[in-house]
Order: structure tokens, then sequence, then C-alpha cells
């Protein structure tokens, strides 16, 4: 079977970028014996040619090792504490200490300072863990740290 050299107007499969295939294209531009652009078949696109893929070969399977085997003395890994249930066992700790009557209520035109007691209409009682630039602090609540506006 003999192959002819490829010109302009003949048919040569591509990847096309509208159709997101590998589909049958007209060859409009040649440079130097390589195809540069092409027009699709299907959706009449015209954009510069992409082979399609190759067709990936299968690995064959490795050979056992002739060498002895690895021993490892690998720890299994711990289950780490997820961070909400930490938020909740830190505000289980520190309830007991806080002084409900000294707790400000919360305003988001306020300047709260950290480890001040808020009281806030929705979260309830909170302890304010970080005051974040611009304008925002981090606040210990029963259900959490939540992220509040402040001055």
């Amino acid at each position: 079977m003999s192959t002819r050299k490829l010109s302009a107007g003949d048919i040569i499969e591509a990847r096309c970028t509208k159709c997101r295939e590998v589909l049958n294209h007209r060859i409009v531009a040649m440079v130097e014996g390589k195809v540069v652009r092409v027009e699709c078949n299907t959706c009449n696109g015209v954009h510069n040619y992409h082979a399609p893929p190759a067709a990936k070969v299968a690995k064959a399977p490795k050979k056992a090792a002739t060498s002895k085997p690895r021993t490892t003395t690998a720890v299994p890994r711990g289950s780490r504490k997820d961070p909400a249930e930490a938020e909740r066992e830190e505000w289980a700790s520190l309830h007991p200490t806080f002084d409900h009557e000294k707790a400000l209520p919360y305003d988001m035109n306020a300047r709260f300072n950290v480890k001040r007691l808020i009281l806030h209409q929705t979260f309830g009682i909170g302890l304010v863990k970080a005051v974040i630039v611009p304008n925002k602090m981090q606040v210990l609540f029963k259900d959490g740290i939540k992220l509040l506006r402040c001055l």
C-alpha cells in the first residue's frame, strides 16, 4: 500500500477545538509539507491543526523482584481530630469560667478586644479569639468559630 503526500483540500483526522473530538477535517493551509490549518467537516470551524492523540500502548507487567522484599516499620496513621469537634471541646472547657454579666452585646459597629465576652442575638455568648484586619473577628461560640464584622 502506498502513502500519498498530503495537500490542501485533502481530508485528515484532527482534534476539533470546537467539537472537542477527533473528527474528519479538510486541510486548509500547509507550510513546508506540514498541516497548519484545518476546517472541521462537522461544525465547519476553521482552526489550527491538532494531531489526534496517539493510542496508548499497554505496559508489560513488571517481573517479580529477585532481591529480598522490602520491610517497612511504618506506624499506622492515627485519625485526625475534626476541627469542629476541637472547637466544641474548647468551648466546653471555657464555658464554666464565663461571667455572663460581663458580656458585651454584639454590635457590628463596635470595637472588641481579644478574650472579650460578647452576647450575640443568634449565636449566644461567645469569646473573641482573634481580631482580623480589616474589620473582622473570630468568635468562639457553642456551635464553633464564627467570623463577625467589627470596627
